[in-house]
């Protein structure tokens, strides 16, 4: 995944275990840090130009959430709920 757009404009569902392989393989090498502004940084610009709704945030977290422990379920929760203040 390269941005929330091109996740937001997909025809399909896509499978949960496929998006995961696509996200570890895009942010491979990178940390929390770099991963988090990545996903502001997307957001902030959907945001802006109108393209990234509430239901589009809800959605990519509950795509990702599945394969996500406890902790970093919370993490992405909290992530959503400020992108969604934006």
């Amino acid at each position: 995944m390269k941005d929330f757009d091109s996740y937001s404009k997909q025809e399909a569902p896509e499978d949960v275990t496929e998006l995961a392989k696509r996200l570890t393989g895009a942010f491979r090498g990178k940390g929390e840090g770099d991963i988090l502004r990545a996903i502001y940084a997307e957001a902030e610009k959907g945001r802006k130009n109108g393209t990234l709704s509430d239901a589009e945030l809800d959605n990519f977290y509950n795509a990702l959430a599945p394969v996500l422990d406890g902790a970093k379920r919370k993490k992405l929760a909290a992530v959503i709920g400020r992108l969604k203040k934006m």
